[in-house]
């Protein structure tokens, strides 16, 4: 306690801080940056603090600041198990679906796991040609596509060449807004790793620093991603890459620790079993006496002799702990005292419980595979074919989730999915750990080079590849259950065994698509078009839409989930009541006249298609849901129906929202 009220100004600083990290830079807030975020145009960046500016910066704030009218069209035949399944796979340009998922999936995403491009100078990705360029120019550009319907690289994806003036600026532009828009799907103790190398490690970890703050940056990771290589020409030789950590907020403690199972007791003495624990000698930085004096003194050895703290080069050191400590740890024969050649002790603790304990894991990731091994990994399920360069090692994907994720029920969510190594992961993690994680994963349908093994194979885009990963990781693990299966009939017990059988299977796939509904452009009307655009807007909905794209496209901007549990309810009329059980046109299972809705997550929503009657009215009010969706062509020649449907709904607490 200081004694003085309420620093005003800090306090307010900090609430600035916790909604727009990126605006302060050295504890001073960056007008510029703050007007950007504020959506103020024309902003060049030129102040003279600590930041970090490129071509294009402003640019980069304006493209994640315009929303989408996008939506996720369902692909239920390129699905396993659509009805069921929690996992999703989004085919799409990742900066489009973030927008999408803004709404459905805020504050849910436990683990954010991504592998961009690394900007070697020989990727390909999404980046203005000009920082001029309007949105109706990018949209066309990224519009192209082939007579199939496939996106076209050349209109889709630039090259960013080493002699590009802005190749630096280029990738910083495609990450900032994909990451700024990533942090807002975090949960508040949710963590990001991003994978990356020496081309823009420095740069990515300061555009890191700017959006989630540099205090929540957590560490960064090394691994080996490659053994062997290199010539005696070479001036070194490259073999590891990085994994930074971000959390979204520092004070929830995000990362999980290695649990250390029970260690055996390998010593005796006349107090029982122990094993060796750690040196009570101190080790490295400040292990000096001058270092700390207080820490130099005797305690009793063996023979009762004084026994100092001495260093392995013979020098005057310290304990680990202070005297009333190792008074206790000596007086309770927890010591250890082993003798040196020239009659110095190094003493350690004597550890007596088998208790599992937990530790932090370290920052070189020591214990995982190589890409040569993420790659035999891809060839293996692809029988022998190698259809993805430079995959990820599955071991390196399950070690950073095991860091990130803390309970049975997270999402993991990669938008830049490649060939699905996390898909695949995410699973095989379920079952070692009998768990139900779920994934969401996001890869752009990028056409396969046609010399390329993947095309000679069938796979026309990376999104396929991914996809197909995912089916054949399924299968493999379906067959390891039904082995498991046979052995649990058989009652061979295997205690390292969890229970699979019930382990989600399946995914959800959904591509990028236009929205099912007429956009309303008030800027474009003027007196000429006035009448036809009026006319137009009498029915909403596009023509050649489908129900059932518009049913997911209404769930995800109502704020539901992808995989919230949906249902068709048939609403059976009373004319129909009297009719024998085989006369009913229902008895097949089907409702001709489509009387119903949709219940969504049991109810709280529902969505109405197909016909509008007071019978349905009155079913869905009974079923008291939070939200009513509707079009409003349905009440078309009923005024009075709509009229009175927004009356009752309002009367029992209902929203009801038309289209």
């Amino acid at each position: 306690m200081t004694g003085e009220s309420l620093n005003i100004q800090q306090d307010q600083l900090e609430k600035l801080k916790q909604l727009f990290p990126e605006t302060l830079t050295e504890g001073k807030i960056d007008w510029e940056k703050l007007q950007a975020t504020l959506g103020k145009e024309n902003i060049e960046f030129s102040n003279e603090r600590y930041v970090l500016n490129w071509a294009g910066k402003s640019e980069a704030f304006k493209v994640l600041q315009q929303s989408t009218t996008a939506t996720l069209k369902p692909v239920p035949e390129e699905s396993i198990n659509f009805e069921t399944t929690e996992n999703v796979f989004i085919e799409g340009e990742n900066l489009e679906v973030l927008k999408v998922l803004q709404k459905s999936y805020y504050g849910k995403i436990k683990v954010i796991e991504i592998d961009p491009p690394y900007n070697t100078g020989n990727d390909s990705f999404i980046y203005p040609d000009s920082f001029k360029e309007s949105k109706e120019e990018y949209q066309k550009r990224i519009g192209e596509k082939d007579e199939e319907g496939y996106l076209m690289k050349e209109g889709f994806f630039r090259k960013n060449s080493r002699d590009s003036g802005h190749y630096h600026s280029n990738w910083l532009s495609m990450m900032y807004p994909r990451l700024f828009l990533a942090k807002n799907l975090l949960r508040d103790d949710g963590v990001i790793f991003v994978h990356i190398d020496d081309n823009e490690v420095h740069n990515l970890r300061m555009i890191m620093n700017e959006i989630f703050g540099e205090e929540n940056f957590v560490v960064e990771f090394v691994w080996q991603s490659k053994k062997g290589g290199g010539s005696d020409n070479s001036r070194a030789v490259k073999d590891h890459e990085y994994v930074l950590c971000f959390c979204k907020n520092n004070d929830e403690s995000p990362l999980s620790k290695i649990l250390i199972e029970s260690e055996e007791l390998d010593n005796e003495d006349e107090k029982g079993k122990y094993r060796r624990g750690r040196e009570l000698n101190k080790w490295g930085s400040n292990s000096r006496r001058e270092d700390r004096p207080t820490m130099y003194f005797p305690v009793k050895g063996p023979m009762g002799e004084d026994v100092f703290p001495i260093r392995n080069d013979g020098s005057e050191g310290c304990w680990r702990w202070g005297k009333t400590k190792m008074a206790e740890i000596v007086a309770e024969g927890n010591a250890e005292f082993s003798m040196r050649d020239d009659g110095t002790y190094i003493v350690y603790e004597k550890i007596r419980n088998q208790d599992p304990r937990l530790k932090p894991y370290r920052t070189w990731l020591k214990d995982v595979d190589t890409t040569a091994d993420g790659s035999k990994e891809v060839k293996d399920l692809f029988d022998g074919k190698k259809v993805f360069s430079f995959p990820k090692p599955l071991s390196l994907a399950k070690t950073l989730m095991k860091i990130g994720f803390s309970d049975e029920e997270d999402i993991l969510l990669d938008f830049f999915s490649g060939s699905g190594t996390n898909g695949q992961a995410v699973m095989e993690l379920n079952r070692e750990e009998n768990s139900n994680r779920k994934f969401i994963l996001v890869q752009l349908p990028e056409v396969c080079d046609e010399a390329s093994e993947a095309f000679k194979a069938g796979y026309k885009t990376i999104a396929d590849i991914s996809k197909e990963r995912i089916r054949r990781a399924i299968n493999s693990l379906k067959n390891e259950n039904e082995i498991l299966n046979v052995k649990k009939a058989g009652e061979i017990k295997f205690e390292d065994e969890p229970n699979k059988v019930n382990q989600d299977l399946g995914f959800k796939v959904f591509k990028l698509s236009s929205s099912n509904f007429k956009i309303w452009r008030g800027s474009e009307i003027t007196d000429e078009n006035l009448e036809q655009e009026l006319e137009l807007f009498t029915n909403p909905v596009r023509e050649g839409s489908e129900k059932e794209n518009m049913l997911y496209e209404l769930i995800l901007k109502a704020g539901y989930l992808l995989t919230d549990k949906v249902e068709f309810v048939v609403v059976i009329p009373k004319t129909w009541e009297k009719q024998s059980h085989s006369e009913k046109p229902i008895a097949s299972g089907k409702n001709p006249r489509n009387d119903g809705y949709y219940s969504v997550n049991d109810g709280e929503l529902i969505i109405a298609l197909e016909e509008m009657n007071q019978e349905i009215i009155e079913t869905i009010i009974a079923a008291k849901p939070k939200k009513v969706i509707t079009l409003d062509q349905l009440f078309t020649g009923n005024d009075q129906l709509k009229t009175n449907t927004v009356l009752q709904m309002k009367d029992a607490e209902i929203d009801f929202k038309t289209i």
